[in-house]
């Protein structure tokens, strides 16, 4: 019988294959990106051509499902990466939080606006801190778009409540993203797209010193901030 490998031993083997896996969806993306190339060259080629719309659409319909696996991908290779922060001292929460709502209420040229669909409720006090400002944007964006995917059905027609606090006696803010309804934690799940970005949230979360959590129909973050 074999000797069951020991846990330093088998911590290496896991390390081993992530650093594999990171690879493998890296090379994955990479071939992607390609596809997608080729397929920007077949639509011009078809409209110059003139070709029938529907053909047009079903070509527009391939490179929009191309552009988000390559985005998934990009996703998994920045979870199985170490987090790199460049915190600045003096961060305020809600003019990151406040910023990620105008930036997805404002359109662009790839999807449309979500004007009107959040309401956020804090105090007038700033909730500052030691935070790296993009990468607490990207992590309350994927946090955002995840929790209006998971809204209960009688309140997705309403704006979607997102609280935010300061405890000041743990120096802690407290964000939360009300009214979800999920049958299991979105921040430790690879189930689809959304919990693979909200698991990096959480992980950027982390990084920061902070956590991450759902229960009681809502997904709530807690941050450190200071004086």
């Amino acid at each position: 019988m074999q000797p069951l490998l020991s846990k330093l031993e088998d911590q290496d083997s896991l390390q081993t294959l992530g650093r594999a896996s990171v690879q493998i969806v890296h090379d994955l993306k990479n071939q992607l990106n390609g596809l997608k190339l080729y397929a920007t060259f077949l639509k011009k080629r078809m409209e110059r051509s003139e070709r029938p719309q529907d053909e047009q659409e079903t070509v527009v319909k391939l490179m929009a499902g191309l552009e988000r696996a390559a985005s998934d991908l990009s996703t998994l290779v920045q979870f199985g990466r170490p987090i790199e922060l460049k915190k600045q001292p003096g961060i305020d929460l809600q003019k990151i939080m406040r910023g990620v709502v105008i930036g997805l209420s404002t359109p662009t040229g790839v999807t449309g606006a979500l004007n009107g669909r959040f309401a956020i409720e804090s105090p007038d006090t700033s909730m500052p801190g030691e935070f790296d400002p993009v990468a607490l944007a990207d992590a309350f964006k994927a946090i955002s778009l995840g929790a209006l995917k998971a809204r209960r059905p009688q309140d997705s027609e309403t704006p979607l409540k997102i609280s935010m606090r300061r405890e000041q006696s743990r120096a802690e803010a407290v964000i939360e993203w009300l009214g979800v309804s999920l049958d299991h934690d979105p921040f430790a799940s690879f189930a689809g797209s959304d919990e693979i970005r909200m698991s990096l949230a959480a992980k950027i979360i982390k990084a920061h010193g902070g956590t991450a959590k759902y229960d009681s129909e809502a997904l709530r973050v807690f941050l450190p901030t200071t004086a």
